[in-house]
C-alpha cells in the first residue's frame, strides 16, 4: 500500500519573490469562474442555507463576486430569489411588475409586498399603460377598497425604447422622478428604468454582470428527484450558472446528473463537486461541466473526513486536480479550509481560478437567520449542509412535514451545526479579503492571479514555523 503525503494551508508558505508593483491597486483579480464566466474578484458565496439567498448574492455580485442560492428550497422560493438577485441592479427591467387599474388599493399593498418593489405600472384592460402607483400614492390611502385608477399617478414621464442611460438621467433629473417606464408607439411597456438602478450601477463599477447589466447569480441543484425540473425553473429565473451540489461529486450520482443536465439544457453553465483527486476532475470534465469544485472533508463545519475516515487535505486536493483541469482549461474552485486571506491566497496560487467561502460569511447582515444573543455577545447559526438539522430541514421541504416516527439514528450526519460570532456587512469582510489577496500577489511578483500560479514557489514548514508565523510573545489585544 502506498501512502501519499498530503498539506493544507497550514502546512506551507508562499516564498516571496521580487515585486516591481508599489501599489496593491496595480493588481487585477479578475478571474475565471467557468468556462464562459468570469469574475472581477475570485470569491464565491456557499450554497449553504445558513450563507447565501437573495440578500448575501446581491452584494457578492456588486463587489465582483457571485453568489449561489442553496437548493433547500422549494422550486418556486429558489427561483424568487434568483429573480430578486436579478432585479436588484439592471440598466432596463425588462418586465416590470404592473397591476390593472381596476384593482384596489389593498391588492396592490399586497402585491408590492409580495414582490418587494415600491411602485407598480398601472395597466387597462388592454395593456396599455395608464398610470403608476407608489408608495407615496398608497402611504396615507385609508380606504383600501379604492380602486388603483382614484389613486395613481396618471401623468406618466415615459421614454422610448433605445433610450441611452446618460438620457435616462437626464430625463430622471428634470422631471425629479425615480422611475421611467419604457413604452412603445402603441403604448405597450416594454420596460423600466430607475433612479437606483442607475444609482447602483455608477456605485458599483466592479461588478460581476451578465450581458443585460443585470448581477450574477448562481444557484444549486441537487442529484435526486426534481433536479430537471428545478434546473429548468433556475434557468428560466436568470440563473447565469448551475452547481450540482453533492459532499461526494466523484460518484454514478454526480456525473448521470450533469450528463442529464447537459442533454436538456447544453447552453447551461454547470459547475460540479466536490471531489479531492484528478481523477474525480477528469470524470466530472468528461461528464461535461464548465468547473470543478474541489474539496471534501475541509469546511470548518464539515466532518466527513472524522465520520468516514475519507478526504484529501485541501492544498494537495487542488494541486493534484489543477494538472488536470489546466489540460481541459476548466477553472477549479477551492471550496473548504479558507479561514483568512493567506488561506484564499495560497489555494489561488496552487492553482484554483476561485475561492468559494462559507463560514468567514456566516453570521453577516446578508446571511440568513436571525441574530441571537448568548452570554452578552452576538451570533448567528451556522450550519453544514449535511448536519442532522439541515437535512431534516431538507426533508421538510420536500415532504411538507417531518414524522417523528423516524428514527433519528437513521441520519447520518457528516456536519455540525454552530453559533458564529455576528459580523456586520459582508462588504467590510470582502475588502480585507480582496485586500489581503492583493497583497499576496505583491509578494510573489504578480499582477494577476495568473502570473502568481506561474510565479508561484511554496515551502514547506514545521510545527516551529507555524507558531513563528502567528503572533508569539506578546500579548495580543
Amino acid at each position: 500500500m502506498e501512502f501519499k503525503e498530503g498539506l493544507t494551508f497550514d502546512d506551507v508558505l508562499l516564498v516571496p519573490k521580487y515585486s516591481d508593483i508599489t501599489s496593491r491597486s496595480q493588481t487585477n483579480l479578475s478571474t475565471k469562474l467557468s468556462r464562459n464566466i468570469s469574475l472581477n474578484i475570485p470569491f464565491i458565496s456557499a450554497n449553504m442555507d445558513t450563507v447565501t439567498e437573495s440578500s448575501m448574492a446581491v452584494v457578492m455580485a456588486r463587489a465582483g463576486g457571485i453568489g449561489i442560492i442553496h437548493r433547500f428550497l422549494t422550486i418556486q422560493e429558489q427561483a424568487k430569489e434568483v429573480l430578486k438577485v436579478k432585479r436588484s441592479g439592471s440598466v432596463i427591467i425588462e418586465n416590470p411588475y404592473t397591476i390593472d387599474q381596476d384593482k384596489t388599493v389593498q391588492d396592490a399593498l399586497d402585491y408590492a409586498k409580495e414582490k418587494e418593489v415600491s411602485g407598480l405600472l398601472v395597466l387597462n384592460s388592454e395593456s396599455k399603460l395608464v398610470g403608476i402607483v407608489t408608495d407615496r400614492d398608497l402611504l396615507f390611502e385609508k380606504n383600501t377598497l379604492h380602486l388603483i385608477k382614484d389613486v395613481m399617478t396618471k401623468d406618466v414621464v415615459t421614454t422610448k425604447p433605445g433610450t441611452s442611460t446618460e438620457e435616462a438621467k437626464e430625463i430622471l433629473h428634470k422631471h425629479r422622478i425615480e422611475k421611467l417606464p419604457i413604452v412603445d408607439e402603441s403604448g405597450t411597456i416594454n420596460g423600466l428604468i430607475t433612479s437606483k438602478d442607475i444609482t447602483n450601477i455608477e456605485d458599483y463599477p466592479s461588478a460581476s454582470k451578465d450581458q443585460k447589466g443585470r448581477p450574477l447569480v448562481g444557484a444549486a441543484v441537487g442529484v435526486k428527484g426534481d433536479f430537471l425540473e428545478r434546473t429548468e425553473n433556475l434557468l428560466d429565473a436568470g440563473a447565469d450558472v448551475l452547481v450540482v451540489d453533492i459532499a461526494h461529486g466523484h460518484s454514478e450520482n454526480a456525473i448521470s446528473t450533469i450528463r442529464n443536465i447537459k442533454k436538456a439544457f447544453p447552453d447551461c453553465e454547470l459547475i460540479a463537486g466536490n471531489i479531492a483527486t484528478a481523477k474525480g476532475a477528469e470524470d466530472l470534465i468528461n461528464a461535461g461541466v464548465d468547473a470543478v469544485k474541489v474539496g471534501v472533508g475541509s469546511g470548518s463545519i464539515c466532518i466527513t473526513r472524522v465520520i468516514t475516515g475519507s478526504g484529501v487535505p485541501q492544498l494537495t486536493a487542488v494541486m493534484d486536480c489543477t494538472k488536470i483541469c489546466r489540460d481541459h482549461d476548466i477553472p477549479i474552485i477551492s471550496d473548504g479550509g479558507t479561514r483568512t486571506s493567506g488561506d484564499a491566497t495560497k489555494a489561488l496560487a496552487a492553482g484554483a481560478s476561485s475561492v468559494m467561502i462559507g463560514s468567514m460569511l456566516g453570521g453577516t447582515d446578508e446571511s440568513p437567520g436571525t441574530v441571537l444573543t448568548k452570554n452578552g455577545k452576538r451570533f448567528k447559526v451556522y450550519r453544514g449542509m449535511a448536519s442532522l438539522g439541515a437535512s431534516l430541514g431538507r426533508k421538510s421541504k420536500e415532504a411538507g412535514s417531518i414524522s417523528f416516527d423516524e428514527d433519528l439514528n437513521d441520519y447520518v450526519a457528516e456536519g455540525v451545526e454552530a453559533m458564529v460570532p455576528y459580523k456586520g456587512t459582508v462588504t467590510d469582510i470582502l475588502k480585507q479579503l480582496t485586500g489581503g489577496v492583493r497583497s499576496g500577489l505583491s509578494y510573489c511578483g504578480a499582477h494577476n492571479i495568473s502570473q502568481m500560479q506561474n510565479n508561484a514557489e511554496f515551502i514547506k514548514m514545521s510545527r516551529a514555523g507555524f507558531a513563528e508565523s502567528q503572533p508569539h510573545d506578546v500579548s495580543v489585544m
